[in-house]
């Protein structure tokens, strides 16, 4: 999700809810303790140089329990730090704290904010020897293609 889709839905919201990917809610006196522009510089393992940028939020939540950030202020937060930072329109990506620090993904559900799962992946495949993944044949198919060979019985061997 960019950051101009999240600043689209704040302002019809009437409760800011962030859920976890196994649907539980963060929750309600969490606060947005960053935003930040990611620039990641790095080399792959098949030696090309690649460039990230994404939009970072950090979501934290302690014993506070008297504060409550709502999508207008969120809404503001994400416009100074626009006008400051100069962010530009990026994927977003939220650390979340759970065991350790998790990174996820973000989606709108029509009601709130969904923390989706992320995972790592080898950007060179080709260039490191990793076999490209074979196609999911569906057994049906199988059976069609083998429908005309020979059956026990059938007196074709």
């Amino acid at each position: 999700m960019y950051l101009s889709e999240i600043k689209s839905q704040l302002p019809s919201l009437s409760q800011l809810t962030f859920l976890l990917p196994d649907g539980t809610s963060v929750p309600a006196h969490f606060h947005i303790t960053e935003i930040g522009q990611v620039n990641k510089k790095f080399i792959d393992c098949g030696g090309t140089i690649r460039d990230e940028k994404s939009i970072n939020f950090q979501l934290w939540e302690d014993g506070d329990y008297d504060h409550r950030l709502g999508a207008k202020k969120l809404l503001d937060i994400i416009e100074l730090s626009e006008r400051v930072l100069g962010l530009e329109d990026l994927e977003v990506e939220v650390e979340y704290q759970g065991d350790t620090i998790g990174k996820y993904g973000l989606e709108f559900n029509g009601a709130a904010f969904v923390l989706t799962k992320k995972m790592t992946d080898c950007l060179a495949k080709d260039k490191c020897g990793i076999p490209a993944q074979k196609p999911k044949v569906r057994l049906s198919e199988l059976q069609a293609a083998s429908a005309g060979c020979c059956t026990p019985n059938s007196g074709c061997c």
